[in-house]
């Protein structure tokens, strides 16, 4: 895998290393957040393997193969804003193919650049779609990838927080209210239990 932008190469996957190597900063963040991603490093390691070992089952087999496509940000240094959203589609033949990015259903234009369509070394193609994003509440920003393998588009709609923070997060506030619960007990008890009348009494 490679991913090209004006004819600079930006990142690749490296099968020695078994991971994949940014050449520029958006690159190196990019890399990072795939080498986190380990379905997407296996798929890589399977493709290298079939393409070293068997790449005669693509010239006699594959008609299409459907995209497998994902939405990440890639976070200013501040982590208040995403710099950048970026559309990974990768793993699809034929080479045709076309990826656009909807911001509450309407098609958005501006901000928007694409690599090449790039071959992933195994008869699959990749492209990365990426998009210049300042947050705003309640919006829903949604990659859009059609190709002749799909019956209909498939729809990508970014998540604000992967699936491992949105356990935290949820874990976290289940915390809080277990400790509001106790503490809300605790002082209805000690209430209760020290709470007296007390009546004037006459000398």
């Amino acid at each position: 895998m490679e991913v090209i932008v004006n004819k600079a190469l930006i990142l690749e996957y490296n099968s020695t290393l078994e991971k994949c190597v940014g050449y520029t900063k958006l690159g190196k963040l990019t890399a990072e957040i795939l080498n986190h991603n380990q379905h997407f490093i296996n798929d890589e390691k399977r493709n290298a393997a079939i393409c070293r070992y068997f790449p005669e089952f693509y010239d006699t087999i594959m008609q299409t193969v459907e995209p497998r496509a994902w939405v990440h940000s890639v976070e200013a240094k501040n982590g208040k804003h995403a710099a950048m959203l970026v559309c990974s589609v990768n793993n699809f033949y034929p080479k045709e193919i076309k990826v656009m990015w909807l911001r509450n259903g309407k098609n958005v234009t501006s901000g928007v650049t694409n690599t090449d369509v790039l071959a992933d070394g195994n008869w699959l193609y990749q492209i990365h779609s990426f998009l210049e994003y300042t947050p705003k509440p309640g919006e829903t920003i949604t990659c859009v990838v059609d190709h002749a393998s799909l019956d209909q588009p498939m729809l990508k709609n970014w998540e604000r927080f992967s699936e491992p923070e949105k356990i935290k997060i949820a874990v976290g506030s289940f915390a809080i209210l277990m400790g509001l619960g106790i503490f809300l007990a605790g002082l209805i008890y000690y209430k209760n239990k020290t709470g007296r009348t007390l009546v004037p009494t006459q000398m």
